[in-house]
């Protein structure tokens, strides 16, 4: 939870309310213009960090009588979401196409202040909180999808690289937030 924190703070330091680092627009560049044909893809997974994914998710742990996972996925995907909101308000930053040019827009652009990505917290957080729960395996497979919203998040057009890594770390610290207040849950993986 103290390195995600860290991480987190690290990232909110560099920012620029009107410009970008030539590092930082480097790597948005490299992501946003990669080809057309992972357009699809990216969409489809960059909805693991939609909000909505967060009452879903809960209900199938509930169905699945695993009653403290959906608590525990409730919790940590709507304190994300709502942290990341609040974040917006005092990490004042724009999107990538009011900061730079040549942006490459998928979708319906993004609204409000860019810092930090809700979808990168709001998946982050459901990564981690879950974690515990599943095999060595799966975790990798989770982590590997929270990595890949926020990866998405840049191609679509949406954020830049330090608004998606300070949301994966708000996300990573409330996950860890989430067992260090309610204790470790059953040490017993589930079935993936």
């Amino acid at each position: 939870m103290l390195i995600a924190v860290a991480v987190l703070i690290v990232t909110s330091l560099p920012i620029k309310r009107f410009g970008v680092s030539d590092f930082e627009s480097d790597i948005f560049y490299g992501i946003n213009g990669l080809p057309d044909l992972l357009n699809i893809p990216m969409q489809v997974v960059m909805q693991l960090g939609n909000f909505l994914i967060v009452p879903v998710a809960a209900l199938i742990a509930a169905a699945l009588r695993r009653f403290r996972m959906a608590a525990d996925l409730f919790v940590a995907g709507t304190g994300a979401w709502l942290l990341a909101k609040l974040v917006k308000q005092v990490v004042i930053r724009g999107r990538p196409a009011e900061l730079l040019t040549d942006v490459i827009l998928r979708g319906t652009p993004g609204t409000g202040h860019g810092y930090v990505s809700g979808h990168a917290a709001t998946a982050a957080a459901l990564a981690a909180v879950i974690t515990p729960y599943l095999r060595p395996r799966v975790r990798i497979v989770v982590w590997t999808g929270a990595a890949l919203v926020a990866i998405a998040r840049i191609y679509v057009g949406a954020h830049l690289p330090l608004d998606v890594v300070g949301g994966a770390a708000m996300g990573w610290a409330i996950g860890s937030l989430i067992h260090f207040l309610f204790g470790p849950p059953d040490p017993t993986p589930a079935a993936a």
